[in-house]
């Protein structure tokens, strides 16, 4: 995780470091500085420190200044899930306090332990061999279904989000999203919103809590086992329909290798690899939750890049408004049609 880490001064000189060291100290148990700051160089919604004391390292994840669009951004709702999860298993972070009073750094934010481990952002993990990859992605599959497993009801979290309809609500709050943040017409993305709102399967009960952003670098793995110990980035979680996370993961089967922004698995040799098909992947978990199949799976896939261009189409639209946590995300722009006209693609093997 610490490779992760870079200075970015202009953002850490903007945190008022002494006030924020005062305020920790009287609010977070064993709090005490000095205080040496530093930015995560990953990341592009919430910007994310870490925060080194004397006696102990932390995180600190903040809602990025300036004007926000409804809803996102929702470090509250990261802090509130994490700590309902924290004796589950589905590992996360601990997590130490909310600051929910924006006058402090210029934002709402959160503490949360500092979890020493590796961070992947290739999904073919090249750093390991083929042994431990198919461990580390047997490790996902199993970390996904226990958190679609996890009881709603036993951990408070019955209120985190309307059940039923999911798919219809998505599709409206990410059509509105991506409205917001338009910048320019895109005729994929036109045609594929309609094909989506042609195409929702009936609700089929299905409710769990999901994740929203279930992917390779949005986890720590053990410094040497393949073992996940902390899943991070909840921001997207909610109360909604387990396939979706699933789906979304599995997008990376469908996006080009060897990009340097949404790096993914086709064109390679995975079974070389020791990665698990799409195919094979979700039989395993569908094995683990004990199911025998998913119908409408194109659509769970398309929606999934529909999604994703939107969440993209957000951070570069940030990025001209000068409020990106990511110098990079300017660039992102363009790849919000190559996204769409994958998910048509997607959308063919459905007829």
């Amino acid at each position: 995780m610490s490779e992760t880490v870079k200075e970015s001064r202009s953002s850490v000189e903007a945190l008022p470091l002494e006030k924020l060291r005062e305020y920790l100290s009287a609010n977070v148990e064993g709090f005490s500085g000095p205080l040496k700051v530093s930015k995560f160089s990953g990341g592009q919604s919430n910007p994310t420190f870490k925060l080194e004391t004397p006696s102990n390292t932390y995180v600190l994840r903040r809602q990025p200044p300036g004007k926000l669009l409804k809803s996102a951004h929702a470090v509250d709702r990261e802090y509130r899930v994490m700590s309902a999860l924290a004796d589950t298993d589905v590992p996360v972070p601990k997590v130490f306090h909310l600051c929910e009073d924006r006058d402090l750094i210029g934002s709402m934010f959160y503490l949360m332990e500092y979890c020493e481990g590796r961070i992947f952002w290739n999904a073919s993990i090249p750093e390991v061999d083929a042994p431990a990859r198919s461990a580390m992605y047997d490790e996902m599959n199993r970390v996904l279904a226990a958190l679609h497993s996890l009881d709603i009801d036993s951990l408070g979290l019955s209120d985190y989000g309307r059940p039923g309809n999911y798919f219809q609500r998505q599709l409206e709050r990410w059509t509105g999203q991506y409205r917001a943040s338009e910048t320019q017409s895109i005729a994929a993305m036109e045609e594929l919103i309609e094909w989506l709102g042609s195409a929702l399967p009936e609700d089929d009960g299905r409710v769990a809590l999901v994740h929203g952003d279930y992917r390779l670098d949005n986890m720590i793995f053990h410094p040497k086992e393949p073992k996940v110990i902390a899943l991070l980035d909840w921001e997207l979680s909610t109360l909604g329909h387990p396939f979706a996370d699933l789906a979304y993961q599995c997008m990376q089967m469908r996006m080009p290798a060897g990009g340097d922004k949404m790096s993914g698995l086709l064109g390679l040799d995975i079974a070389s690899l020791g990665i698990p098909s799409e195919q094979a992947y979700v039989a395993k978990y569908c094995e683990r939750m004990g199911i025998e199949g998913i119908d409408h799976w194109p659509f769970y896939l398309a929606f999934s890049f529909f999604r994703l261009a939107a969440i993209v189409q957000g951070v570069a639209k940030r990025a001209q408004d000068g409020n990106a946590s990511n110098r990079n995300a300017a660039s992102l722009g363009a790849l919000v049609a190559p996204l769409a006209q994958t998910a048509m693609s997607i959308a063919s093997e459905a007829s």
